[in-house]
């Protein structure tokens, strides 16, 4: 260990552009994905619960597969596997695919849980007013549902986030990219990632305040049909 390594920020901050530019991207990833892969779970967990059996074998084998298979693969599927077969992304799009096709499968038993949570007896009440079984769903299961669950799905959303420093390896150009770019140019490798690490923390922190504030709201919103 080099006890009189000098501390030289100057290359770092002077690309913050770039730092910025990733960032960006990186939230656009994250938050695109989250938005589209809530929506992959909640279907997902409504066909889980109430769907017919061969939905519900689909839905179960998709998330095992998931679930069981690193994100890199999966990445790597997506960006190099499906082109042979003449499916070609950009890796922005593969990127995106990866990370919601991950989260549908992690929120969908994390939402699948909080539904089989909610009591019997309020879908028979639902059913004695004679609702529809999309009304039951959508204002006697679900929000209920997510009311117990949204601490969960906000750790799925920040792990999800986090791991969006994978898509790196594909050359999506988000902060981790832009961090290894900097660093092959300015060779200040101790410098750069404790800035990105400050940068992922802060992130971290602020989708947590985010989430926790958009759940709220959401949750505490009166119901109208």
């Amino acid at each position: 260990m080099d006890v009189n390594y000098s501390f030289q920020f100057g290359d770092v901050f002077a690309a913050w552009p770039m730092l910025l530019q990733g960032t960006w991207i990186t939230i656009q990833l994250s938050l695109s994905a989250m938005l589209i892969g809530l929506v992959v779970a909640v279907l997902c967990a409504w066909g889980k619960t109430s769907g017919p059996r061969p939905l519900r074998l689909a839905i179960n084998a998709y998330i095992e597969v998931i679930r069981n298979t690193p994100f890199l693969v999966q990445l790597f599927f997506f960006f190099f596997a499906l082109p042979a077969l003449g499916l070609r992304w950009t890796p922005h799009t593969a990127a995106l695919t990866a990370m919601v096709v991950n989260l549908g499968a992690y929120a969908t038993e994390i939402i699948r849980a909080g539904i089989e949570s909610i009591p019997k007896g309020q879908i028979e009440a639902g059913l004695a007013l004679n609702l529809k079984r999309w009304e039951i769903f959508r204002f006697v299961v679900l929000k209920p549902a997510l009311r117990a669950i949204y601490p969960a799905l906000t750790s799925q959303f920040i792990l999800l986030m986090l791991s969006s420093a994978v898509v790196s390896v594909i050359a999506a150009d988000d902060l981790t990219s832009v961090a290894a770019n900097l660093q092959s140019q300015t060779f200040r490798s101790f410098e750069i990632y404790i800035v990105v690490a400050a940068i992922y923390l802060g992130l971290s922190l602020a989708f947590s305040a985010l989430f926790k504030v958009v759940f709220q709201l959401a949750l505490n919103y009166p119901d109208r049909k």
